[in-house]
């Protein structure tokens, strides 16, 4: 192990790239690079809103990006910070001395609630520029509202609650709609719940939420200066719009549970922490006078909605004392506590100061904060000016924080974006469970980290964890690139080791049978990893030594199974004398290259079944490459091993339909060997065409001479078409057969004269058959009497040749007879040919001066023109026109080479000598122009082009030419 080991370093320190810092070359302990190339941006940014009011600011809310604030004691301020340039300010219309207590927006930014000092309330819609009074509200100070995250709409608030300084818990509900004077109030209804009561009594309700989960069930959070109460219900089936009602009854009887804490600061505060708008909200927190109560709201938890509570005390210098804080916001990780002069934000998770952000005095002290929970962004305010904070990136550190915690998860949950600070956590949970001497959990994270490799495999040798350290290797495997093929190599070839080395020594304990089972199993599990296999396929070769080496042929077989490599597993069978089980893996696998290696070997112990595999396989197998094993089986000249290889070779020729002459060359010689009575079938089954055979015909001929098979010889005899050595050997076989030899040159009387006359020299000196020899002579019209008389002996008597004799002298005589009548035939059709001449020369025909051509249907005598026999009259040009496209090719240009010739001919001039000179010149040195004509009127007006053969032979020919067909047809579209 430590040589591969030492083999893996090698090749990692060969494949590396350095890093700029990396203390040395080979995979370093952490392969980022950390370079802050910018100043990191701080979470909290605040930014002072360039706004000067025109009054002392008394109260301001921010939702859905609408902020409203209120200046002096009658003037309300409305923005909508996505139009930031276009405020809109509104007079409340109060004459009286009363001053803006609070204000309280909704979640959807169109609900505003006003109240008023004086117990009155106001309401305002974000669509509407009227101010509402609420006259069923009148009578209470109103100190907190639990908006209708559920119902709420821009129209209607849906059932809301109410908390007043008082102690009392109402349900109302608001409505937009403008009715005119007598119209509906806004208030539809306003009537009370509960009371919230401390020692004391009744006690100002501070905070209220109210939320519902997603199995129906409601839960409203109300505070007071010292208690957290919890209300939680299901509503009731079809009474949605009774809101709270049923819910706050169910607590007439018996106090809601709460939590309660000593100290006071006169006041207290309920933040909640929503992860995105409409969702539910994830965690809270509640000021108060002993700190800050945080934790996680669990809308599943049957009796309460708070889990994972604590109480984080507050910074030094914060408290009821001197510095209360006056406000408090809740983020994912921090909440801000609001001070006179400064903000302080805690980490929820540690309980330590982030942030102490001082204000200047100029601008006054602080009054208060809230949250947008749509942008997530911070307001803060003084009496003259407006603070906004932004949060960026709040969750960049979380993960320090959750690994110093050793909560593992949650770090890299929060740092999965960042690989270098994941492969910090992944280094310090790995090391964590070692330590934890949960081994296998560290080697896989180990695994995923960029730790040395050597010092991680070192540390679980070291610590003799051998499972631990194949779980290691094979991640390591698992995560490698293509191009790191050597340590893949490396890698797979040391799994191989472990697993066979564990393998060895489990083998010979009976004790240990289960665990040796259960590696067996994972060794397995490795070698058919799919995630393994590319790098399992390229170390194919190192694998099989290394198994070959501890002796373990059953995974070699199995890995070579797996790998594909069935010739392996094939010769491994083989060598075994397991042949059955190496026809079985080539049938099951149909690999043809496979077959044509292995089957000289198969053949020889399993023809059958190997023969049938071959007929399986069909036309996926070459033929030709199969036949060295067949001549190498069948050379002992058994039945047996002849009738496997004829069988194979007929199931090629008869049923694949091969047509190879190797083949057919073979199947001959196994026939003339082992199954002569198949040979001439065979050869007559394959025809007497020399042409459309397969086999070679002089290797044919050769092979049946050697072998003694006359009949198949005259058989190829025939094909090759030398009858005369077909009839020689025939006659030594069979004399019918030399007559069959001797009919087959029908075209060739000469030939089959001479053959025949073979046939009668061989009756009459071999056989010395006289009666044969008639026979041959009445078989054949081509022998006379005269051919076969000179091959009998002289002593024969005439009586054997009378009826011979007398039949010949009938022939003569009719012959005689048969040529005096065609002489006497045609004399008489001399002298009528003779008469027809004559009478054809005094013919001729009238043309009328109304007579028109047949093509154009113009009058004939305006030009030349032709007049046939059957009545058909043609201009010469229509004619020639007419004639030309129905000539052959050689015809056509004989036309255009006489047209051209009379054209260059000179005219005939009357009377003239140098015409007639010309014209003997011309007859002197080539044709005269009346020759010329007298050509072009035989080719073109041998007959009627209408009556003629021209015609008979264009009744095949389209109407349409093809090749104008197509402007033909769009023409009649």
């Amino acid at each position: 192990m430590a040589s591969i080991l030492d083999e893996y370093e090698d090749s990692l320190s060969r494949s590396a790239v350095l890093q700029p810092g990396c203390p040395s070359v080979g995979i370093p302990h952490s392969g980022y690079v950390n370079a802050q190339l910018e100043k990191e941006v701080p979470i909290f940014t605040k930014q002072r809103i360039d706004f000067t009011p025109s009054e002392r600011i008394t109260s301001l809310v921010v939702s859905c990006n609408q902020l409203c604030m209120s200046l002096g004691k009658d003037t309300l301020l409305r923005i909508d910070l996505g139009k930031a340039n276009e405020p809109n300010h509104m007079e409340l219309g109060r004459k009286d001395d009363a001053k803006v207590h609070k204000m309280f927006l909704d979640h959807t930014g169109f609900h505003l609630l006003i109240a008023l000092s004086s117990t009155e309330v106001l309401y305002v819609n974000r669509n509407g520029q009227k101010v509402r009074l609420l006259a069923r509200w009148k009578g209470q100070l109103v100190e907190s509202v639990g908006w209708n995250k559920a119902q709420g709409t821009e129209s209607s608030t849906g059932p809301i609650l109410v908390g007043t300084a008082q102690g009392h818990i109402f349900e109302a509900e608001l409505s937009a709609s403008e009715g005119g004077l007598f119209g509906p109030a806004p208030d539809l209804y306003f009537r009370p719940l509960y009371v919230l009561n401390e020692e004391g009594g009744p006690a100002p309700v501070c905070s209220l939420e109210a939320e519902r989960g997603p199995d129906g069930r409601i839960f409203v959070i109300a505070t007071t200066r010292q208690r957290l109460f919890q209300f939680i219900g299901r509503a009731a089936e079809g009474t949605e719009t009774q809101g709270f009602l049923g819910l706050f009854a169910a607590y007439t009887d018996h106090p809601p549970p709460f939590r309660e804490f000593p100290s006071s600061l006169g006041y207290s505060e309920l933040a909640f922490y929503t992860p995105k708008l409409r969702s539910a909200p994830r965690a809270f927190a509640w000021m108060m006078g002993d700190g800050v109560l945080y934790g996680a709201l669990d809308n599943g938890r049957p009796d309460s909605l708070l889990s994972e509570e604590r109480v984080w005390e507050y910074p030094e210098g914060v408290g009821p004392g001197a510095s209360p804080p006056l406000a408090i916001v809740l983020t994912q990780f921090h909440f801000l506590l609001l001070l006179a002069d400064r903000v302080e934000a805690v980490c929820t998770l540690t309980g330590q100061v982030v942030l102490r952000d001082h204000f200047l005095e100029k601008f006054g002290p602080l009054k208060h904060m809230v949250k947008d929970s749509s942008t997530g962004h911070l307001w803060a305010y003084t009496e003259r000016a407006v603070f906004r904070y932004h949060v960026q990136r709040e969750a960049r550190d979380v993960w320090r924080t959750y690994l110093d915690m050793n909560r593992f998860d949650l770090a890299k949950e929060y740092c999965r974006e960042r690989p270098d600070c994941l492969d910090t956590v992944l280094a310090r949970e790995a090391e964590f469970c070692f330590n934890q001497r949960r081994y296998l959990e560290s080697a896989r994270c180990y695994a995923l980290t960029q730790s040395y490799f050597e010092e991680i495999a070192l540390k679980f040798l070291e610590a003799r964890q051998e499972d631990a350290l194949v779980e290691f290797l094979q991640r390591k495997l698992a995560s490698l690139k293509p191009a790191e093929r050597t340590q893949a190599t490396l890698l797979t070839t040391w799994l191989t080791e472990l697993y066979l080395s564990r393998l060895g020594a489990l083998q010979g304990d009976p004790e240990a049978l289960n665990l040796y089972w259960e590696t067996r199993e994972r060794f397995r599990a490795f070698l058919s990893s799919p995630r393994h296999k590319e790098w399992l396929f390229a170390s194919r070769a190192s694998i099989h030594e290394l198994l070959a080496s501890h002796g373990d042929t059953e995974h070699m077989v199995y890995f070579a199974v797996i790998m594909q490599d069935y010739e392996r597993v094939v010769a491994y069978h083989c060598q075994h004398e397991a042949y059955e089980e190496a026809l079985a893996v080539l049938a099951r696998h149909r690999d043809p290259q496979l077959f044509y290696k292995f089957s000289p070997i198969l053949i020889r112990h399993i023809p059958r079944q190997l023969v049938d595999a071959w007929i399986e396989m069909g036309s996926r197998l070459d033929a030709r490459q199969l036949i060295p094993a067949l001549v190498n089986y069948s050379q002992g000249g058994e039945a047996q091993q002849v009738s496997q290889a004829i069988r194979y070779m007929e199931f090629c020729v008869n049923v694949l339909g091969e047509t190879e002459q190797a083949i057919h060359n073979y199947l001959l010689s196994l026939y003339a060997r082992g199954q002569p009575a198949s040979l001439l079938a065979y050869l007559e089954h394959a025809g007497a065409s020399p042409h459309r055979v397969h086999y070679d015909l002089k290797y044919a001929l050769r092979l049946c001479a050697e072998h003694g098979h006359h009949r198949a010889c005259v058989h190829v005899y025939k094909v090759l078409e030398l009858y005369e050595e077909a009839v020689d050997l025939a006659l030594q076989v069979d004399v019918d057969l030399a007559k069959q030899c001797a009919d087959l040159p029908e075209e060739d009387e000469e030939l089959r004269k001479k053959l025949w006359l073979k046939i009668a020299r061989h009756v009459v000196q071999e056989e010395e058959d006289v009666q044969t020899a008639m026979a041959c002579l009445a078989s054949c019209p081509l022998l006379k009497i005269e051919d076969v008389l000179p091959f009998f002996p002289d002593f024969v008597t005439i009586d054997h040749f009378k009826e011979a004799i007398c039949s010949s002298l009938k022939a003569y005589n009719h012959h005689i007879q048969e040529l005096q009548r065609e002489m006497e035939e045609a004399t008489a059709s001399a002298q009528r040919i003779r008469r027809d001449l004559q009478e054809l020369r005094g013919r001729y025909g009238t043309v009328e001066p109304q007579d028109k051509c047949a093509t154009c249907d113009f009058p004939l005598l305006n030009r030349p023109f032709y007049l046939f026999l059957c009545g058909h009259m043609f201009h010469a040009d229509c004619l020639l026109q007419a004639v030309r496209p129905g000539l052959p090719a050689y015809k056509q240009a004989r036309l255009e080479e006489l047209q051209r010739k009379l054209g260059a001919a000179p005219p005939p001039t009357k009377g003239s000598a140098r015409a007639k000179e010309a014209e003997g010149g011309a007859a002197a040195g080539g044709p005269s122009r009346e020759q010329l004509k007298a050509d072009l009127d035989e080719l073109v007006a041998a007959e009627c082009v209408y009556c003629g053969e021209l015609m008979i032979r264009s009744i095949d020919r389209p109407f349409i030419d093809p090749q104008r067909y197509e402007e033909e047809h769009l023409s009649w579209l």
